[in-house]
């Protein structure tokens, strides 16, 4: 192993931008995670990049399992509209467009 090697980068102690709840979705610049636990705001808060999770979806579009998703920082929501939100990973199994929470796999990837 490296001696500069730090961690896998999966996990992350990231500030929360606002008051979260565990399970809460949330982007600091070009990260998006998840909260695994509460956290007031500008509190540090450990967070979760990747894997699958049950997250807030935004109603109005259905999902077909492996459709990109991407993170809409101004509804704090994952939608399948790209425009100018940041991709994040795909639909982990189909949704219906009144749906409000989906299953998400996040990918890592960092948003362009």
């Amino acid at each position: 192993m490296a001696r500069n090697y730090v961690q896998p980068g999966e996990t992350l102690t990231l500030v929360a931008p606002r008051t979260l709840a565990s399970g809460d979705g949330f982007a600091v610049g070009g990260i998006v995670a998840v909260a695994l636990a509460a956290a007031a705001a500008y509190a540090p808060v450990e967070a979760r990049r990747v894997g699958v999770f049950d997250m807030a979806k935004a109603a109005g579009a259905a999902w077909t399992q492996g459709q990109k998703l991407y993170w809409d920082n101004t509804a704090f929501n994952v939608t399948a509209t790209a425009g100018s939100n940041a991709l994040i990973g795909v639909a982990a199994q189909a949704q219906a467009s009144a749906d409000t929470v989906g299953r998400v796999l996040l990918t890592g990837q960092i948003p362009a």
